[in-house]
């Protein structure tokens, strides 16, 4: 079973692994191959696991109160910046 985060941001087990990635301190969601990410595990080893999280899908994500990473998926990010809640609508939230 997998840990992933639910729309209401509680954890829910899963036969399927997440699809993307996050980070509960940041509330900020992207690839799993992130170089971001990848980047601050190892500078910090240990350290960035514990804030780590996955979502099913980005509609989940989203609906978790988490945003689009700047790296990773910088188009999405610069989409959501615009306007949060167009973004969000998109997905049938809002």
């Amino acid at each position: 079973m997998y840990k992933l985060l639910g729309p209401d941001g509680r954890t829910v087990l899963s036969d399927t692994p997440g699809t993307l990635g996050g980070n509960s301190r940041g509330k900020i969601y992207g690839r799993l191959d992130c170089p971001a990410a990848l980047s601050s595990m190892g500078r910090f080893p240990g350290h960035y696991e514990q804030t780590r999280v996955f979502f099913a899908d980005e509609k989940t994500a989203l609906a978790a109160g988490y945003r689009p990473c700047g790296c990773c998926l910088r188009e999405k990010y610069r989409e959501y910046r615009r306007d949060p809640a167009a973004y969000r609508g998109k997905f049938g939230l809002e």
